[in-house]
């Protein structure tokens, strides 16, 4: 499964477990957080201030 920039953290998660890894190494800790399941990982890199190209390639080698 390819990871997006539309998909929302918690879709993420729960469809590859081992995402939550890379996403705590960039700075998301929003692993638990109620706003995974309605933010996108555009919107939570931008609040976070994470390149988004950057953990696109990582979440998706």
């Amino acid at each position: 499964m390819e990871i997006t920039k539309d998909m929302l953290v918690g879709e993420i998660i729960r469809n590859k477990p081992e995402s939550v890894d890379i996403l705590l190494r960039f700075g998301l800790g929003c692993i638990g957080c109620p706003a995974s399941q309605m933010e996108s990982l555009e919107e939570a890199s931008a609040v976070h201030g994470i390149n988004l190209n950057e953990l696109l390639r990582a979440l998706n080698a």
